[in-house]
């Protein structure tokens, strides 16, 4: 099994940062895509940014500028920097990761347990 444990949520005023951290363990052969996601009250969870194993970042609209991921594929962690936070950021931020378990080309897809985020305006 895998497990992706997320920390560094919390509550933030308007214009401040937070860093969120994911690392990703258990019985893992090889990790791709990594990436944050997160779903407000009543909302759909949305794609926050990824990150694939060579390092190509891709951010949603609403984030670019503000934020930055980055990963350590030797310890199999994926951060996210968020800048010049926004009421509108508050929700709760899922780490999501693609994994091989071994050598068979097979992926599987994994979710970390969600972290808060609140930012006040």
């Amino acid at each position: 099994q895998v497990q992706l444990v997320e920390s560094g949520g919390g509550l933030v005023q308007a214009g401040g940062s937070l860093r969120l951290s994911c690392a990703a363990s258990g019985s893992i052969f090889s990790v791709y895509d990594m990436g944050w996601y997160r779903q407000a009250p009543g909302k759909q969870r949305d794609l926050v940014a990824t990150i694939t194993s060579g390092g190509r970042e891709n951010y949603a609209d609403s984030v670019k500028g503000r934020c930055t991921i980055s990963r350590d594929n030797a310890k199999n962690t994926v951060s996210l920097q968020m800048n010049s936070l926004k009421p509108g950021d508050t929700a709760v931020y899922y780490c999501h990761a693609i994994v091989a378990l071994d050598s068979s080309g097979r992926t599987y897809q994994y979710w970390g347990q969600g972290t808060q985020v609140t930012v006040s305006s």
